[in-house]
């Protein structure tokens, strides 16, 4: 490794804290000096903030996105005998929130851009089949117009896991709100993330508000009286100070999430060994955020080696497994498609503090690789 060779790690933790460290202490400092942990101001300031920049009526800060999955699901009635189709290339959070709601998950295809293919939702729907659930992966919404109407047509819910789309939206509606509930994880790599885990429930129904809000909080209502069996799964203060400081700027982030983006696509259009994400504003409909910079590769593990000795981390979402792939779990699947990308995708360092130099760097290094 040469003396000009440039460190560009996936992901840069002490960077994001940097950014703003006498803030988020300042910050932090406000809800220690209180003793304002658990159910105070900053969460419900940050709840009030957050709904307002999604338009939404209620926005619940909850313990972290699985929860948040689990809640959506049993706001949404889903349970026992019920079957919900998701899709292969997501966390297996997303299948495990339907399994601990007593659903069964079901397994349909992706395609190229890493979305849900209707397609292949509509070759999986059966007698029990009650909901879909698409991941809104990468900070790409899926084809909602399609999966709108496979789910209408079918009388199927809408439980979006939109846990790396906060700010995505697709003809103008943002993700997490084309269905009843939807949910957003903040892990701290997250475009909003906080400084340990958290997420949130969004809705437009007050009733299905009302039994999150109880759901979160161990079952308890007016007065404090329990009238369900509930969670422990509330955000607490701290986590909610910080997600607040960082909402206030957060449209700036995704633009220069777009903006890094564009520069990838403009730098590697021409690699033919590589599939490329959709570039920012590739169609009128879709607005993407730039979760993470997904691509495909012919030579996926070669290229990831020669980068790694280049000083540019690297990484495969969730070890490079597709859900299907999970024998133990015995998962009812169609995924050609998918069995064949789990050999090919991974991701390049993308986060709003990388510079030019850095992204150029890193697309050098690609092009390197492939000549």
């Amino acid at each position: 490794m040469s003396d000009s060779t440039m460190q560009v790690p996936f992901f840069n933790y002490p960077a994001i804290y940097a950014e703003d460290g006498d803030g988020y202490l300042d910050t932090i400092r406000g809800v220690l000096e209180r003793g304002a942990f658990i159910m105070q101001k900053e969460l419900a300031d940050f709840e009030a903030n957050l709904a307002a920049y999604l338009g939404c009526k209620h926005a619940i800060g909850v313990a972290d996105g699985t929860a948040a999955l689990i809640m959506a699901l049993r706001a949404s009635g889903i349970g026992s005998g019920d079957e919900v189709i998701v899709s292969s290339h997501t966390f297996i959070a997303t299948a495990a929130a339907v399994h601990h709601v007593g659903a069964v998950p079901v397994i349909a295809d992706c395609l190229p851009d890493s979305m849900i293919d209707p397609d292949s939702v509509r070759r999986m729907i059966t007698p029990q089949t009650s909901a879909i659930m698409p991941t809104q992966l990468n900070g790409r919404t899926c084809d909602m117009t399609a999966l709108s109407a496979i789910a209408d047509e079918h009388d199927l819910l809408m439980v979006e896991d939109s846990c790396q789309a906060l700010g995505a939206r697709y003809d103008g509606t943002p993700a997490g709100l084309f269905g009843k509930v939807g949910s957003y994880s903040f892990y701290p790599a997250k475009t909003l993330g906080c400084f340990g885990d958290g997420g949130a429930v969004v809705t437009d129904d007050d009733e299905a508000a009302a039994f999150i809000r109880q759901l979160r909080d161990h079952g308890r209502g007016e007065g404090g009286k329990v009238t369900m069996f509930g969670h422990n799964g509330r955000l607490d203060n701290v986590q909610a100070a910080i997600l607040d400081r960082k909402l206030a700027r957060y449209d700036r982030a995704i633009g220069r999430r777009r903006a890094i983006a564009s520069l990838y696509n403009e730098r590697l259009k021409d690699v033919a060994e590589l599939t490329l994400p959709p570039a920012p504003d590739a169609d009128n409909v879709r607005f993407d955020i730039f979760q993470n910079y997904e691509i495909q590769a012919e030579r996926r593990d070669d290229l990831r080696q020669f980068l790694a000795q280049n000083g540019v981390g690297t990484i495969c979402q969730w070890g490079g497994w597709m859900l299907h792939q999970f024998d133990d779990l015995a998962l009812r699947a169609d995924a050609p498609y998918a069995e064949q990308m789990s050999k090919r995708y991974m991701m390049l360092p993308l986060h709003h503090l990388l510079t030019d130099d850095e992204i150029n760097y890193v697309a050098d290094k690609v092009i390197e690789f492939h000549r």
